[in-house]
């Protein structure tokens, strides 16, 4: 039992046109949220889900005490489109459904988070997004798009244009999994479990510096010897989800891009510039795709911008670090000095 209220719903979209031109039918988030909204409705915290997670996966983050405090705060994890619980390729019908779902992006996610915010809670501002990796990426659309509506943003391990090392990372991935001879060239007949397993260990490689990997750092997880923490932590990660949902998932993130609006025309200094929001860049020292120096570039357009790099072995993984208690307490603590700024 926790002293604060949880509960998980079902936002229903309805039929949405997406930005790319398709329409996606039926189109619904499903969410969890943690704690109680004020009466003045200005203790939002928005904490959207990264690449392959559903939100149970991220939650270890809420807890009394912690940065996102549900004593506090009234915190929203809206599940991203495609991850198996949101509206996804494993859950349509036809025509919908194999090679003819829909391409998402990440305006597409946070244009309807936000409708979610309004028509259930109606909160009109938010105290605070807060995202980790492709969750980061939502943080940056979130403050690009909506101005005066978002007070702070917290970008941990991500960027607000991918960059083009980054497609070519994901490349590697996608080819892996799509290599299996259940893929027809638009979408798998059956599990790929050879090639799910497959893009684990090849995932491995990235998300994980080579120091970590030096000084056997994955006996902090509880894992035995390398072999054991690529099968039970990468293989078993990805073995948990449908092949056709990861691709949807990639796709949104290669084409993940802030100046993806009409009002800036694919200009990405005027979208850093149009973010009102008190917004911290966390990158890992050590990330292998989502590099501090794509955060250095932004941060001269960023009208209240600040950069703090978590000094980290842990690769990626440093900004999700479940089981690291040092990188734990040093975003803990830079997220609570943010929240307390005013």
């Amino acid at each position: 039992m926790t002293d604060y209220p949880t509960q998980v719903a079902t936002f229903d979209c309805g039929d949405i046109t997406l930005k790319r031109g398709m329409t996606l039918p039926g189109a619904k988030i499903v969410y969890k949220t943690f704690g109680t909204l004020s009466a003045a409705r200005d203790n939002v915290i928005v904490y959207p889900t990264s690449y392959s997670a559903q939100h149970t996966d991220i939650e270890w983050m809420i807890g009394p005490g912690r940065a996102l405090d549900p004593t506090k705060y009234f915190i929203v994890i809206p599940n991203m489109f495609g991850n198996g619980l949101s509206t996804s390729p494993s859950l349509a019908t036809p025509p919908y459904d194999k090679g003819r779902f829909p391409r998402i992006t990440t305006h597409d996610n946070v244009g309807q988070q936000r409708r979610l915010l309004r028509e259930v809670f109606g909160v009109e501002r938010v105290a605070m997004v807060y995202g980790w990796s492709m969750g980061a990426q939502q943080a940056y659309h979130w403050g690009a798009l909506f101005g005066a509506d978002v007070e702070r943003i917290v970008v941990n391990c991500g960027s607000a244009r991918t960059s083009p090392h980054n497609v070519v990372f994901l490349e590697g991935v996608k080819a892996t999994l799509t290599a299996d001879p259940h893929w027809t060239g638009d979408h798998f007949t059956a599990k790929p479990e050879r090639s799910l397993r497959a893009m684990g260990r090849v995932y491995a490689g990235w998300a994980l510096s080579q120091t970590f990997y030096r000084e056997r750092m994955w006996r902090q997880l509880g894992f035995a010897s390398l072999e054991d923490f690529l099968v039970g932590s990468w293989e078993g990660n990805f073995l948990r989800r449908d092949a056709n949902d990861l691709l949807c998932q990639l796709w949104t993130w290669q084409n993940g891009d802030i100046a993806e609006d009409e009002r800036f025309g694919g200009d990405l200094t005027a979208a850093l510039g149009a973010i009102e929001a008190d917004t911290l860049l966390m990158p890992s020292a050590t990330d292998l795709y989502f590099q501090t120096q794509d955060n250095r570039l932004e941060l001269p357009h960023l009208k209240r911008g600040r950069l703090l790099e978590i000094p980290s072995m842990w690769g990626h993984r440093a900004g999700n670090p479940r089981g690291n208690p040092v990188d734990i307490a040093f975003i803990d603590a830079a997220v609570r000095e943010l929240l307390e700024r005013r």
